[in-house]
């Protein structure tokens, strides 16, 4: 039964908490696809500007040797004619225009000049030039070769540390500076022959400074990839210059979008970057972190608007609900037994007619049990207490004590032995009311099989099966022996002195189960109905006959111990025997064990 409390808060859930998560919830929703689609749109013409501007640069890095060169004539005459001869005709000139060239611009770390005719190189560092080298194999250097044999006038190494080139003294060993390296082949324009290379390192600074512009603190990175899926920017610097590791590479391909919780952008370039590709990367995290602390805040305020909710159905249930809970409360205690509540009639509001009505009613009901309820009551006790008698004839145990006192005075050991065991029954048929052993419940049966053997002789046939499991278990005392004595009734004593019976116990899942049964004579159909009928009527209900007493007391007793869930089945096999089959729930007999001790004690 929900209370009113209960419902209020219901109701406060339902009409004004619930819904006002549900607004934050699609607030936030909201907010989050505005604030992504607002972050993409942006980020992609960010993107767009930026790799337009890398394009421009990379172009102009390209270019810049060809326009510097062919609009020298005495730089492309070192190409033309030789180092030595160039130098010859105007060394100052010649050394005043490679100056100027490597100092045009500022990220211009080393440039080095290859000329074909001499087999010659030389460089250019800080501005000051170094001595020419023979080298025969220069055009067999890996990237010099790949741009020897293409049809490309320009190559483009990634980032590295500076490598001294003709081992010259004006390159300090200290310098590791990273540099991008771009070749330069060189040709005669009409005769298209090929007369070198020029081949300038820079640093990382400029078109670095071009990336990072697309990073938004900690929360996103960049990377510029080559064609090759070599790193040519990143701001993991342990990448640049390196390949792209697999994974990164299976990461960036798998999802160009949406990665986890990460957001990709990426942008192809074109011209003279064709094949690299531009990334963006943006956590999510950081992305929504606005949308979420405006979130988090509603939360915050609708708790509070929650909490102060609970302050007023509190209020409210404290004034109003109050007489109702008291009200309930001894509807309670009426239920859990107690028939002398007291009820104040003295109010005028609605609690008060109840009150008033229901003392009535508890007055009329007392009435009634003391009338109806408390009589039945005293006249099951009696009917028991007769069970009782039948089975437990007290003035038998003095009598057989005198009896047996007279057999050993007349030298009758053996009729004192059989009194000693009939004695030893009764004492314990006392126990009609009480809990016994399993154990001591089957000596009990054996005992009077045992005197039973006396007096019908060796002849009689008997069997006792009980598992040892359930030895200690408790049970009611006198469930077995009357119906052993059922059997004496029924065949010897009618005569039937070939019959044999057997006494079977054992645990069946949660269940103590035990039967008797014989191959005496049995019932017919009519005849077994009747007695299902008599014994299975409810305790002290229908008329009362002492015909097969001891089978409906058994049954009537484990009823009141154990209710429905024991069971007690008689049967006969067309005709041919008769069985009693019981069943007692386990758990409810282990709960016994401890009276059973306390009653030993």
């Amino acid at each position: 039964m929900k209370s009113i409390q209960s419902r209020l808060l219901i109701m406060l859930l339902i009409f004004i908490v619930l819904p006002y998560f549900l607004s934050v919830f699609f607030i936030y929703t909201y907010t989050k696809n505005s604030v992504e689609k607002y972050e993409l749109e942006n980020s992609q013409e960010q993107l767009q500007k930026n790799a337009d501007e890398l394009e421009q640069y990379f172009d102009d890095m390209i270019d810049y040797p060809y326009i510097f060169l062919y609009r020298n004539p005495d730089l492309f005459r070192i190409f033309n004619n030789g180092f030595e001869d160039s130098i010859y005709f105007s060394p100052m000139t010649m050394e005043k225009s490679l100056e100027t060239f490597y100092l045009m611009r500022n990220e211009f770390r080393q440039i080095r000049f290859y000329i074909a005719k001499n087999n010659e190189s030389f460089t250019v560092y800080n501005a000051v030039i170094s001595t020419h080298r023979y080298q025969p194999n220069f055009l067999k250097q890996d990237p010099i070769k790949q741009l020897y044999t293409s049809d490309s006038q320009y190559l483009i190494e990634p980032p590295h540390p500076l490598e001294n080139y003709n081992n010259a003294a004006i390159v300090p060993k200290s310098d590791k500076t990273m540099v991008m390296t771009f070749h330069h082949k060189i040709t005669d324009v009409l005769s298209k022959k090929f007369l070198g290379m020029i081949t300038i390192d820079i640093d990382l600074g400029e078109y670095a400074r071009i990336c990072n512009n697309l990073v938004q603190g900690e929360a996103s990175s960049v990377l510029l990839i080559d064609s090759a899926d070599r790193v040519m920017y990143a701001n993991d610097r342990a990448l640049i210059g390196k390949p792209l590791p697999a994974d990164e590479k299976q990461r960036l391909n798998g999802n160009r979008s949406r990665h986890d919780d990460d957001i990709l952008l990426s942008k192809e370039l074109s011209g003279s970057l064709n094949g690299w590709e531009l990334i963006k990367i943006m956590s999510s995290q950081a992305l929504y972190e606005d949308v979420r602390k405006t979130a988090y805040t509603n939360i915050l305020v609708g708790i509070g608007v929650g909490i102060l909710g609970l302050l007023m159905i509190g209020i409210i249930s404290n004034r109003i609900t109050r007489p109702i809970t008291r009200l309930s409360s001894k509807v309670r205690s009426i239920e859990g037994g107690n028939m002398n509540v007291p009820f104040d009639d003295t109010k005028s509001d609605e609690i008060g007619h109840l009150e008033s009505h229901m003392k009535d009613m508890m007055n009329r009901i007392n009435s009634h049990i003391d009338r109806e309820y408390k009589l039945e009551i005293e006249n099951r006790k009696n009917q028991f207490r007769a069970l009782k008698s039948q089975i437990n004839p007290h003035f038998l145990f003095n009598a057989l004590q005198s009896i047996g006192a007279v057999a050993l005075r007349s030298n009758a050991p053996k009729v004192y032995q059989l009194l000693t065991s009939l004695s030893k029954m009764m004492r314990y048929s006392m126990k009609a009311d009480q809990w016994v052993r399993v154990r001591d419940e089957a000596e009990y049966t054996k005992a009077y099989l045992s005197l039973q053997t006396e007096r019908f002789g060796e002849n009689i046939s008997y069997s006792v099966n009980i598992d040892e499991s359930i030895l200690d278990m408790t049970i009611p005392s006198m469930i077995l022996q009357p119906l052993a004595e059922n059997f004496f009734k029924h065949t010897y004593e009618e005569g039937y002195s070939n019959a044999h019976l057997s006494i079977d116990g054992e645990k069946q899942g949660n269940d103590l189960c035990f039967t008797v049964e014989n191959d005496g004579p049995g019932l017919t159909e009519e005849e077994l109905q009747t007695l299902r009928e008599h014994i299975y009527t409810p305790p002290y209900e229908g008329t009362y006959s002492h015909e097969h007493i001891g089978l409906k007391n058994i049954r009537d007793r484990l009823l009141l111990e154990y209710g429905p869930s024991a069971e007690m089945k008689v049967d006969s096999n067309d005709g041919q025997g008769f069985s009693v089959s019981m069943r007692i729930p386990i758990k409810t007999v282990l709960g016994n064990d401890k009276d059973l001790l306390q009653e030993r004690r």
